[in-house]
């Protein structure tokens, strides 16, 4: 069965939004009266969603007690103000996109972003029009590396794990990507945690340039 169905994961493979975040992050801390984290530290908390993120961020300044919901009210009114502000498409991403659909392949999107928040920057940043689906991370009862979020979009495009693959940036979506039966590019400047040796992955591409070109040399 040949490729139908390609699943974008958004923070760290389509846009570099980690200082925008590390801002919200910090405002958050300076309300704690907590000093700031750089924007590599953050980068290591992505992936696992906002509440995920400001929990490890409370826990790096040992303010693990605070009230955890709140803080992440608080994060996400900042973040939601001012989503922006230095967030960047990566290189190569809205050619490689237009290339994809070109050649009839159906596009979506699977972020643990708020749905609303994903779709506001998509169109900010003028991808909104390539994708037919997104699945955010309030979209369902579950989210990455829950496989169900995967099996949703199979299930709404009609095609089967073998049909379908997932182009990400971390060991989250390697985790969901597999545990779904679905193959996974590995984009190699997004925000994973470990060595790219360990994250298990169909390839692992430097530049989003090359993708269209893997996608092409794969096998009906």
């Amino acid at each position: 069965m040949s490729l139908s169905l390609v699943i974008f994961d958004l923070d760290g493979t389509l846009i570099d939004s980690a200082a925008d975040l590390a801002h919200a992050v910090n405002g958050v801390l300076a309300d704690f009266g907590a000093a700031p984290l750089t924007i590599p530290a953050v980068r290591a908390m992505i992936g696992d969603g906002t509440s995920k993120l400001i929990e490890r961020a409370l826990a790096a300044r040992a303010l693990a007690d605070a009230d955890l919901t709140a803080a992440h009210r608080s994060f996400m009114q900042r973040y939601a103000a001012e989503p922006l502000r230095t967030t960047s498409v990566y290189p190569g991403v809205r050619a490689g996109l237009e290339q994809l659909r070109q050649r009839s392949l159906r596009l979506a999107l699977c972020t643990n972003k708020t749905a609303r928040l994903a779709q506001t920057i998509l169109e900010r940043l003028e991808l909104a029009d390539f994708f037919a689906r997104i699945i955010g991370g309030d979209s369902l009862p579950v989210r990455k590396p829950d496989p169900r979020v995967l099996q949703e979009l199979l299930t709404s495009f009609a095609a089967e794990p073998r049909a379908a693959l997932m182009v990400g940036d971390s060991e989250v979506d390697a985790e969901t990507a597999q545990a779904a039966g679905i193959p996974m590019v590995l984009m190699r400047y997004g925000y994973r945690r470990g060595p790219i040796e360990e994250i298990p992955c169909l390839a692992a591409l430097e530049h989003f340039a090359a993708l269209p070109q893997l996608i092409a040399s794969l096998p009906a």
